[in-house]
Formats: C-alpha cells, structure tokens, sequence
C-alpha cells in the first residue's frame, strides 16, 4: 500500500491500525522512521536523546496529505523522544507521541522508541451462551509492597492470575492500564492510547501476564475510554496548537464536569486513532473484550450540561449523532478483524439497543452494564429490613426489562468509593446481619438473569472503601467472618460456573418464572430459572430480619433438593436448616396445583434443583 493510499484510510476514518504507520517504527538499518499528525502545525521536529534534545536538530518533512510529517532518525529502542511543534501562531509545544507504544512515566512524560509487540495467540472463541463471571480489578491497588510500592505486572502474574483461577472467575476486568499520570483518576484520564502503564513493566510484561490468565482458561476484558481525555499539555489535548483530537465547537468541546475534552468523532483521523487503538489491545495483546466506558456521555449531547450549553443535533433532539455512528462502526469493525472479541457498554440509559446488532439499527454492544438494577438492589438493600416493603418494588422492578438487552450486573469501583461505604458496609444491623446480607445480596444477584462483575475487595467483605493508594485489606482474612466471606463466594462463583439455569437463557422467560414476587409484608422472592433442556434451578430469598417458618408457595409438582445456602455454618450463617430434601404438596397457591413448604432462614438465600 502506498503512503498515500493509506493516508487516504485514515483520513476516511476505516484505518484500524494507523499504529502501524504512525508513530515511531524501527527499519532495521540502525534508524526509525517517525511519522505524526499535526495538520495545523508549521513545522515539527523530533527532539530526544538521540539529539540531545536539540529543537531543529532533526525536521520532519510534510507527507502527500499535507497535514501529517515524517523523519528518518538514527535511534536505538529505549531512547526517549517527543515532538516539538511549531504552532500556527508560532509558538513551539512539546508533545508526546500520540502513538508510541511505551512510554517514560513516571521518570518523565516523554515517549520510548520501542519496538512492536507480535500478536499473542488468542482463546478460543466460545459458542452459545456461558457463564460470565468477571472479577474487576484496579492493578495499581490490588496489592501494594510494605512500602507502598505496585505490585508490577510480572508480579501480578505470579499473584493476581492464581488467586481469580483460585476463586472461580471466568474473566478479570482491568479497569485503564492504558497510561494515565494521575493515580486518582483511576486510569479514566488516559494519555497514551497505545501505551500500557509503564510503572507497572514492559509491554511484554503486560502481554506476559495476559497470557498467564488465558493459559489458565481466564478471560481478560480492558477498560477503554474513548468518550474524553485529560487536559494535561503534553499529550492530546490541542495537540498541534488547536483542537485536533477534540471537538472544536465550543458546545462539543468539553466534558465540564470532568474537566476533560470530548473527542471530535466523525473527523476522519480521530475515528482511525481511535479505532486502532482498541484494535491494538485486541490484535497485540490478544485480549479477549473490552469495556466501553461512559457511553452514556458519547451518546447525548446534553450529557452533563444545562439548558443553553448544546445545540440540538439537526432533527432537534439531544442525540450525538456522530458518536453513535462512530460506536456502530466501532463494533462492526472489531466483529469483523477479531473473531470472539466483545464489547461492554457501560452505559446509564434507557437507549434502546445498545447490544441489538448494528445491522438491525442497535449499537452492536455484546452486553450492557445494567446500573439501573445495581441502584436499585444497593438501594433496598441499605434500608433496614423493618421499613424495606416500603422498598419492595426496587428488587423486583429490573425484571420488567431485564430480558431487553444483554446485561451485566455490576457491583463495580464506582459503588464503594466517594462515601458511598463498602458493600458489606452499607448493609444495615448487627456485625452478622451485615454479613448476611451481603451473602443474600450475591445470592440474588447469582440467580437473576444477566452476566455477573464484582470489584475486588467484596469477597473478602472488606469494610473500608476502596482505596486506590492502598492494596485490598487481605489481613482481613484471618478473621473468622471475612475468611468465611471469601469461601462463599469462591464456592458461590464455581456453582454459577457449572448450572447451566443460572446462566444459558438470559433474554427469554423461557428461562425466568417469578413464583413469589409480590410478598411485600415479608420481604421474601421466589423464582425458577431453567436452561434449554428445561432443567429448573428455584431460588428462594429472604430479606427480612426474621426466619420465615413453614412459609408455603406454588410450585411444579416434584422433589427439590437443596444445592446452596447462603445461611450455611462454613460461610458464617447460622446452619439452622438440615433439611436437603423438599417434595410439593397437592395444594393450591400462587396459581399452582401444587405447593412447597420450607422453613427460609433470615437474610439468606436458598437454591434448590428440581429433582427428575
């Protein structure tokens, strides 16, 4: 492919993996070519060891475009570099390589000649539906030295990979290690879009410990933010003098809220910067999913602004058109290149047909965080069960449409920071009732249809807040009640992983059938989930603060056996049911001809399979 035929690509917006030309790449003869985008520059120069940092020491000439540069440099891998731009206005800015594949954080904010990665192997892709059980993990915090040192990847490799094979995940979500300067952004602020965290290692380091998870079956999913990014001056933002990267319409421009500038989608470079961005995880890195974040903030043009601060799009409502186009095309492409490759949509709305496929007018999202039942559970959940059947309606309203779309239940980062309290925290009651209700509270959320995520920390019970200057309090674990915490839900994650009810019809009621949902008085659920051969898995939950005897509801006639207790002595219940084998009555309830009577401990929750 010519130089221009490919400048033509990427300026349409379709080159999915402009990292190939851009940026800095070794020719084998002692030297690298570096090329960047900078259409409102001047001139250019590359400046860095190799130069001594001298500006005009080594001048870019103007590629076929007009709007990109390019130079040949004597340069080994390791060396430093940035760009120095002459703006339109005359005034010269340093810039990191919008492209480089390394970079010298936290030393300096400087890019590193490194070389290209070769594409890892990738897993297998797997048909039909399956368990999803993700473990969300911030790696700069899981675990810290006594110092207060990271955990690098090499030894997260050793650690982190264990231990989510030990406690029966499916997959691990890294929130951003995309490089970010500032730890309390969590990774959100993101500064180099092909860079991993270079205070963590190497990217062979981070392509290491990716295919330490996939050898022990685990897939991995990476937070990606292309809805914003920082205003720090040595990267995006206005890059070559003016808005580049981001819109440069003034109602378009920012995120005020954040602080943050909005990318330009629908301008034929940002699009392919973009896109080859997430291709690159994909393609080099193997990495089997990625996590979109803030769509809700791509989608609206009102998202975060008052009346007055946006313009109406040309039909005159508040739709970013040219973001949901550019989403459409975001998971077309990905589709079509990197076969088993999903997308998760984190995304706050009521759109419609974030995970329909594109060909059918949806975004083609493969599953959308659904934030609306993790408000609502949390919701209910802190109130004490005294006063919850004023609250009945927020733990069973999410089933009204939550065989709309393909979800995820997210009990994520977000829900224990900013003194919102832990999840064990925020449960009401004595230091065992909060206990319980966190292990009634998973119990549920194991059952209810949609894919499941957990931030680290919670199966430890863990009651301070997340901390992201501090690793995950393992110290707990020696105490009876947080130890017993971790073997519930390790047990609770391997039970989910091998029934096929609780996870193989997600968007049919051919897999759900509500048996109680309206017992307001005693706060209690009942409901089947079945999978495609019919089999029945019956959850039962009570939430309430007293144990509910002989309570009877309608049931299919047969034996079902108890296969979990969230009430169980190991997992520091009360073990106060014995009895593993249950057989309906002839009696009629909740429209059945048949009946089942059980004894529900308090703040529990029961899974019973119906025996053939």
């Amino acid at each position: 492919m010519t130089e221009s035929e490919r400048l033509k690509i990427f300026h349409n917006g379709e080159d999915i993996r402009a990292y190939e030309f851009f940026g800095c790449h070794a020719k084998g003869d002692g030297k690298c070519v570096f090329r960047v985008w900078a259409p409102h520059a001047q001139s250019v120069c590359v400046v860095g060891d190799f130069n001594g940092w001298q500006n005009g020491a080594d001048v870019m000439a103007r590629l076929s475009d007009g709007e990109s540069f390019q130079a040949e440099i004597a340069a080994c891998e390791g060396d430093r570099y940035k760009f120095c731009i002459t703006t339109f206005d005359g005034r010269k800015i340093y810039k990191a390589d919008p492209y480089s594949f390394c970079s010298d954080f936290p030393a300096s904010t400087a890019s590193v000649v490194h070389k290209s990665l070769q594409p890892l192997a990738r897993l297998a892709p797997q048909k039909g539906e399956r368990p999803v059980n993700i473990y969300e993990v911030n790696l700069l915090s899981w675990k810290r030295h006594k110092d207060g040192s990271y955990y690098t990847f090499k030894q997260l490799e050793k650690t982190l990979v264990p231990y989510v094979r030990n406690m029966g995940y499916t997959h691990v979500e890294f929130m951003p290690v995309t490089e970010y300067p500032f730890d309390g952004s969590w990774g959100y602020q993101v500064t180099g879009y092909f860079c991993v965290a270079a205070r963590l290692g190497s990217p062979q380091d981070f392509a290491s410990l990716v295919q330490a998870f996939h050898d022990n079956g685990i897939g991995v999913i990476l937070d990606w933010v292309p809805a914003h990014f920082p205003k720090d001056d040595f990267a995006l933002y206005e890059f070559d003098g003016q808005p580049l990267y981001e819109c440069p319409l003034w109602d378009n421009m920012e995120h005020c809220g954040w602080g943050t500038r909005k990318f330009d989608f629908g301008r034929g470079g940002v699009d392919s910067f973009l896109l080859s961005s997430a291709a690159y995880f994909l393609d080099k890195f193997a990495v089997d999913g990625l996590r979109v974040d803030a769509v809700a903030a791509m989608l609206y043009l009102d998202y975060d602004k008052a009346e007055g601060q946006w313009t109406p799009n040309e039909y005159g409502d508040n739709r970013n058109l040219k973001a949901i186009k550019f989403i459409k095309k975001f998971n077309s492409v990905l589709k079509r290149n990197f076969a088993g490759a999903e997308t998760f949509a984190e995304e706050s709305t009521a759109y419609a047909g974030v995970t329909e496929a594109v060909e059918n007018g949806g975004l083609g999202f493969d599953y959308k965080w659904n934030m609306g039942w993790m408000n609502d559970v949390l919701f209910y959940c802190r109130q004490d069960p005294l006063y919850r059947h004023y609250h009945h309606v927020k733990i069973t309203f999410s089933m009204m449409y939550s065989l709309n779309e393909k979800y995820v239940l997210p009990l994520s980062h977000d829900e224990v920071v900013h003194v919102k309290g832990s999840i064990v925290n925020k449960m009401p009651g004595s230091y065992d009732d909060k206990f319980a209700t966190e292990r009634a509270l998973l119990g549920f959320m194991y059952a209810h249809p949609g894919k499941k995520l957990n931030f680290m920390g919670y199966e430890i019970a863990q009651f301070s807040e997340w901390d992201y200057k501090k690793g995950i309090e393992f110290f707990l674990k020696k105490y009876d009640r947080h130890r017993q915490m971790t073997v519930f839900v390790r047990q609770l994650n391997k039970f989910y992983k091998n029934c096929k009810p609780l996870y193989e019809i997600e968007t049919d009621w051919s897999g759900f059938e509500w048996l109680v949902v309206d017992d307001v008085t005693n706060n209690v659920l009942a409901f089947n989930r079945y999978d495609k051969d019919g089999n029945c898995l019956l959850a039962v939950v009570n939430f309430s603060g007293i144990n509910q005897l002989h309570y009877t509801f309608g049931q299919y006639e047969g034996k079902y056996r108890k296969v979990f207790d969230s009430d169980a002595a190991r997992y520091g219940g009360a073990g106060e049911l014995k009895q593993r084998i249950y057989k309906t009555k002839r009696r009629q309830s909740h429209g059945k001809e048949y009946s089942l009577t059980l004894d529900i401990p308090k703040l529990a929750c029961l899974y019973f399979i119906k025996e053939k």
